[in-house]
Formats: C-alpha cells, structure tokens, sequence
C-alpha cells in the first residue's frame, strides 16, 4: 500500500472518514488505527473516535514507514537545525500541564531514529495553536548561535491571519506597549509594558472575515492576537481575545515564513510553509471572500524594520527567545 494523504472538508469522527476514503473493510481500517498507520497533522492516532477538523491533515502510511517518517512536515534539516512546519494546537515545549504531546520532544524522538544520541534544542516559540514553521538547534553551538543572537540575525517573521470583520486601512503598523495580566491574557497600556510592533496588509476581504499578511518586528506573547483584537479585527478562532466564532475549527494564525542570517556561513536563510487548508480555504465560510486559490503570497523584501524602534537588546545566552504568537 502507498501512502496517502487527504484533507479534511468537514469535522467529524475519524474512523467514518477513514471508510469513506481508504479501500478495504471496517476491520482492515481498523488495523492500520492500531499499528499506528494513520496520522493527524502529522501525529499518530490510534483512536477511532478522534475529532476531525476541517484543514486538518490526514495520512495513512504504508506499513513499516511509522517508524522512519517525521511525526509533522519537515522543512529543512542538516547538521546544525531542523525546520518543522508546527500543526495547530500542539506545545512548541512542555507546560505544568502538558509534558508529553509537544514540538520539542517530537522533535527530539524523530532526530534520535535517525541518528542515535542525537538531540534538538529550543531556539524560539509559537503559541499552541499557532501552526507554521518552527526552527530547533541540533547542537549545542547551533543553540547558543542562535539564542544568544536571535534578534539580530532574524529578518521576517510572516504570519497568515483570517481575522473577523475588516480593519480600518488596507495596510497598516500597530506598536503599542504590551502587559500581561494575572490571567495570562496581554493586552495595552500606556506605561509600564514591553514594547510590540506588527505591520499587516491585506490579501483578501469578504463580508466577514479578512486575510491579512501580518509581519512582526519584536516577538511578544500573543501579540498578533492582542494587536488585531484591540484593532476590531480578532483572529478567527480565538474566543480568549474577542472572536465570535471559530468556523474552522481552529486560531487561524498562521507562521508561513522565516528568514534569517546563518550565523554560521553569513548567508540569509528563508523558510516558508504554505497556507494550511484552514487559512487556504476560509473563503468557504465566507461567500464574498477568495478562492481556493489564495494560497501563500509571495516572498517580499524581509528586511524591514521599524527606524522608530529602540535598539535591540540580546537575550541571555541559554534562554528561549521571540515567543511569537
């Protein structure tokens, strides 16, 4: 048997959707849930009863492959990094309540199959249920390369964001001082917070969501999602800043690109995930919205940075930096 790959049109259980895709009977459908054949977004599922998404990703793997393959897309990989494209509402890194199911620890797994002892080093981080590309050191001089020197050497960081309604300009920079309060939610002030700045323009608008290109120039907890919530315009999905509704089934952020200097070579780097089916095909939930088609934009100049910010300061060597969310 190949391997297969679908996407999902309409949430429900797994199992009905495994028999409406996947030749042979009930019980041979159920034997591939149970070697472990069947991933979701790139993570092994073994019940049959497992929620479906709309945009999730479903593969059926050919028997033997489970133990080889990436438990999530692979971008890049060589000697010093890996580059995973992060599915929605899986841990860039533990938490007090999750330690197990995380980005990190996949990560680490995979790298161990094929190449014993190896191990894999946090450089930066996306929320929960923020998806897209996702950057681990493979040693520890790639770690300290780029944790001591993260600000510097980053030149874009591209988000895709389907938000609710339509902000006020077709293109625009929001920099506002950002807190975060006793109940994890950040929001603005006018003193006293850490300062954030995000650009967005406009790829497509509908009656009643927008998709936006969001780049960001520091790297703040939540702060795509407070930024577009204070403007009106909360991400579709995200019921904790402001959103009325989560048609897919998910927070529809999405880290498409990352460029960067190597620090290494000097040469500048450019990772990019295309949009997932979720950001691809909002449009569904919005009659007035684009096509199927609108898809990715294009690479732009990522060098932009804001004259008006402060000078950047290095983060202490060994700490986990820009938590972009």
């Amino acid at each position: 048997m190949k391997e297969m790959q679908f996407t999902v049109e309409r949430g429900g259980p797994l199992l009905p959707f495994l028999l409406e895709h996947v030749k042979g009977s009930r019980n041979h459908v159920k034997s591939l849930l149970a070697r472990g054949q069947v991933q979701v977004d790139g993570t092994a599922v073994r019940r049959h009863d497992h929620p479906l998404a709309p945009g999730q990703r479903v593969s059926v793997l050919a028997q033997g492959a489970e133990a080889r393959r990436a438990p999530f897309p692979v971008l890049y990989e060589d000697g010093r990094i890996l580059v995973i494209d992060k599915p929605s509402g899986l841990l860039s890194m533990a938490s007090d309540r999750e330690k197990v199911r995380t980005a990190y620890r996949m990560a680490g797994e995979y790298v161990r199959r094929t190449r014993p002892g190896g191990r894999v080093f946090i450089v930066h981080r996306l929320d929960r249920d923020t998806s897209g590309v996702l950057l681990f050191a493979k040693d520890e001089e790639a770690k300290r390369a780029y944790q001591e020197h993260w600000d510097a050497l980053v030149r874009r960081r591209g988000y895709l964001a389907v938000v609710e309604g339509r902000p006020p300009r077709e293109e625009d920079t929001i920099r506002t001082l950002l807190r975060e309060n006793a109940a994890h939610k950040v929001y603005s002030v006018r003193s006293g917070g850490r300062e954030a700045v995000t650009h967005y323009r406009t790829i497509q608008a509908g009656r009643e969501y927008t998709l936006l290109e969001v780049d960001i120039d520091t790297g703040r907890k939540n702060q795509i999602r407070a930024h577009l919530s204070e403007l009106g315009c909360p991400v579709a999905g995200d019921r904790d800043y402001g959103a009325a509704a989560s048609p897919l089934g998910r927070l529809c952020l999405h880290a498409h690109e990352l460029a960067l200097t190597d620090p290494f070579t000097g040469e500048e780097r450019r990772f990019r995930s295309g949009a997932p089916g979720a950001s691809a095909r909002w449009s569904a939930r919005d009659p007035a919205g684009p096509g199927p088609g609108c898809g990715t934009p294009p690479a732009r100049d990522s060098g932009r940075k804001s004259s008006a910010s402060p000078p950047r300061r290095h983060p202490p060597p060994g700490r986990p930096t820009g938590q972009s969310r």
